[in-house]
C-alpha cells in the first residue's frame, strides 16, 4: 500500500472533522478549510491508489 494512500485518507478523515466542527459552531472558514482538506484528501488517495496499480502492472 502506497504511502499516500494513507496520507489522503488521514487527511479526508481531518477535513470531515473540520468541516462538521464548522458547521456545528457557525464558523464558514472552518467548513471551507474541511470541505477542501477533504477533497485534498481524496486526490491524494487516488494519486496513491495509481501509483499501486503501475507498481502491480510491472510485476
Amino acid at each position: 500500500m502506497d504511502k499516500n494512500r494513507v496520507k489522503g485518507a488521514a487527511k479526508e478523515a481531518s477535513g470531515s472533522i473540520k468541516e462538521v466542527a464548522g458547521k456545528l459552531i457557525g464558523n464558514d472558514r472552518l467548513r471551507a478549510e474541511g470541505a477542501a482538506e477533504k477533497v485534498e484528501g481524496k486526490i491524494q488517495t487516488k494519486f496513491g491508489k495509481a501509483k499501486d496499480a503501475v507498481k502491480n502492472a510491472l510485476r
